[in-house]
């Protein structure tokens, strides 16, 4: 072809092969980075067709797929919002599964703008590249858990409509840019501090708070309050800083008979600097649906103790709602702090998936609290969690999610489930092995609940099962009563995820905690101390850097 157009001498012909070599090199520059992400096309097809790989670079490829992936998590909102406004020819589980997708697709939106401005800088921080990690983690959970809410309570509507493609393939470039990041921040992540906390953190003394409020805040509240949850100044340098007080009680003696009015009343998109926003509920039984939204951010919730003040519910799968949309309670604004406080879902194993509380709050806390219900109890979706001397209750995939969430000093208690179901503590949801996720139990109880105790016996107690491809859950220093199968763990569907997952123990004691029989997994690990300690508060929660702000107890490491 180029004699037939060109002389053999001729300039033109040397020009048409330095452009052909230029643009070989140029693909194999993109091939050769592209290549080591889960998706190499999905990578590859972000890069503009006009830059110039002279000096290509992990961080420029990383912005070039958040970019990407802003425009289609941008097209994927338009659709769902065009979807929803023929609701009135929508079934209810349709309709419920769309506004799910909603609201994960307007998260996801604000995640990758965060993102991106974290990447726009080339030296980040360990803390700030454990926040965008954390963020690109949990973009691509949202995204799954669409895809699951569509497949659970609306399968037809969505293989008609085709919903599920664009989504899936918007998760291709989602982990593409998890994996970009990893690679070229990689160094920065997973390391913890360079000294990490040895100490136990106190936090609150004697179960009294160590509250630092204006002086009428401080009168409202011992004048109210039923309890002495106040702890006066008293020198220390780690008050917890209180911005403003609000009391719900249902008798009428506060400002507010319901809390959701009480969220409705702090103030939008606070700053950890400014203090905490406190709702004080006093003693009582809450039957409402509480949602903390994302721009209610550091709300700091208080009640009179486990079964003295309890927010109840019973919406489930099986009466139409998604898992996602069933809790009693739901929070997703940043640096949630919750102290003393019952949370229930009362349907039943009967009704199958029930939820008492969904948290996909980053930087949230829970202490002094007890999560009661059947199947999914416990939906620890996304984003940096912490739990501490709180009480779990459950059957079947009680404590479920894809948070990066670590459980210390708590009781775990495994129901009476229907007949033929076994119990599994746990199902961890990590689907890409990219994401900082997954469940720690340090330092926990587990033992049977009263019903499961005086039952015949033959129900089988499982520490978890791979819900997903990538499930991680570890065990730390923890008893185990003989209720726990000597596996130990249980599969999810034949041999799915058994090579993919990670499970781990390490010195765990009680009857249940021997290894000898247990699982001969590829995933399945028995680990070293050095090990275990990238799973501690310290190391997998960064916890060193917000938990002191809550004043809640915590130790960081083994």
């Amino acid at each position: 072809m180029a004699s037939k157009f060109f002389s053999k001498n001729s300039p033109a012909l040397f020009l048409a092969l330095a452009l052909s070599f230029m643009c070989f090199s140029s693909m194999a520059d993109k091939i050769s980075i592209c290549d080591s992400t889960p998706y190499p096309s999905s990578c590859i097809s972000s890069v503009p067709t006009n830059y110039n790989t002279n000096n290509t670079n992990v961080s420029d490829f990383c912005q070039f797929s958040i970019r990407k992936s802003m425009s289609n998590a941008r097209k994927f909102k338009s659709l769902i919002e065009n979807y929803q406004k023929s609701s009135s020819e929508l079934s209810t589980g349709v309709i419920r599964a769309l506004e799910d997708c909603h609201l994960l697709a307007d998260l996801n939106m604000d995640f990758l703008a965060s993102s991106l401005q974290s990447v726009s800088t080339k030296a980040l921080s360990s803390s700030k590249a454990d926040d965008v990690q954390t963020l690109l983690s949990s973009i691509l959970t949202n995204t799954q858990t669409c895809l699951d809410g569509l497949q659970e309570t609306a399968s037809t509507w969505n293989q008609k409509n085709g919903i599920s493609t664009p989504l899936a393939n918007d998760n291709k470039l989602f982990s593409v840019s998890l994996s970009l990041f990893k690679k070229g921040w990689g160094h920065k992540l997973n390391q913890g501090p360079s000294n990490p906390s040895k100490k136990q953190h106190a936090g609150f003394k004697n179960r009294r708070l160590p509250l630092k409020m204006s002086s009428k805040s401080k009168a409202l509240f011992e004048q109210i309050g039923r309890r002495k949850l106040l702890q006066t100044d008293d020198g220390s340098d780690e008050l917890v800083t209180i911005s403003d007080l609000v009391i719900v009680s249902k008798d009428g003696s506060g400002n507010f008979t319901t809390i959701n009015e009480a969220v409705a009343r702090a103030p939008n998109n606070s700053l950890a600097v400014d203090g905490y926003f406190l709702i004080y509920v006093v003693a009582g039984l809450y039957e409402e649906y509480v949602s903390i939204p994302k721009n209610k951010k550091h709300l700091m919730m208080i009640g009179d103790g486990i079964n003295q003040t309890v927010i109840t519910g019973n919406h489930n799968v099986v009466d139409g709602w998604t898992t996602f949309s069933s809790p009693t309670f739901a929070v997703v604004g940043q640096g949630f702090v919750g102290v003393n406080i019952t949370f229930r879902n009362t349907a039943g194993g009967i009704k199958h998936q029930a939820v008492a509380v969904r948290n996909g709050a980053d930087m949230s806390t829970f202490y002094s609290c007890s999560f009661e219900g059947y199947q999914d109890t416990l939906y620890v979706h996304s984003q940096r969690q912490y739990y501490t001397e709180c009480d779990i209750y459950g059957t079947v995939d009680f404590i479920f999610g894809n948070a990066a969430a670590v459980f210390q000093n708590c009781n775990i208690y495994p129901r009476l489930p229907l007949a033929n179901q076994f119990n599994a503590i746990t199902a961890q949801g990590r689907i890409d092995p990219n994401q900082n996720t997954g469940i720690s139990i340090q330092n926990c109880n587990i033992k049977a609940a009263d019903d499961l105790a005086s039952s015949d016996g033959t129900t089988q107690t499982y520490l978890g099962r791979p819900w997903k491809q990538y499930s991680r859950t570890i065990y730390i220093q923890s008893f185990m009563d003989s209720l726990i199968n000597p596996a130990g763990w249980r599969e999810w569907s034949g041999d799915f995820a058994l090579s993919t997952l990670y499970y781990a123990e390490l010195g765990n004691m009680g009857p249940g905690s021997v290894t000898t029989e247990r699982v001969t997994w590829p995933g399945y690990h028995k680990i070293s101390a050095k090990e275990a300690a990238n799973f501690t508060v310290s190391n997998f929660l960064l916890g060193d850097d917000w938990l002191p702000q809550t004043g809640v107890p915590y130790s960081g490491s083994l």
